[in-house]
């Protein structure tokens, strides 16, 4: 696939990326922003027991990163309005049921209808974690059926 044809399919669309406060998430978000501005909406799952804890995430650990400052400077002053036009951050926790979203069925009725891609980047990176622990959270953490994210 050619670098202009991901641009063009990535236009328009809405992304969900979980794991988002790790080291490819941050990579793949920086680029898709900064080279794919007509992008609809991303939805950022990270684990956070509410909007507030999810939010401080993404700036202390995402947007507040060196690697961002390319697209600050392309953004210039209009940097937060991009920013909250077209991130969600989404507090959950892939390990839950439901991603975590169980309680908030309107956030969650949001994602599985307008999400058209599916970025899944959280796992565990203890290298001595328990067998059956890693394997459900990096190979089993989301199941993804058609239509929309794997609600339980």
């Amino acid at each position: 696939m050619e670098v202009g044809s991901v641009l063009e399919f990535l236009e328009d669309k809405t992304i969900l990326v979980i794991g988002a406060t790790g080291f490819l998430a941050k990579i793949l978000l920086e680029k898709i922003l900064r080279v794919q501005p007509n992008i609809k909406k991303v939805f950022l799952l990270l684990r956070a027991a509410d909007a507030e804890s999810a939010a401080h995430r993404l700036h202390n650990e995402i947007l507040g990163k060196d690697l961002f400052n390319l697209l600050k400077e392309k953004v210039g002053t209009n940097f937060e309005s991009f920013i909250s036009e077209k991130l969600r951050v989404v507090p959950g926790d892939i390990s839950c049921e439901d991603l975590g979203l169980k309680n908030d069925f309107i956030l969650k009725e949001e994602i599985f209808n307008q999400a058209d891609v599916i970025v899944n980047s959280a796992a565990t990176t203890k290298f001595d974690e328990r067998y059956d622990i890693a394997l459900d959270q990096n190979v089993f953490g989301v199941r993804a059926e058609p239509g929309g994210p794997k609600v339980a």
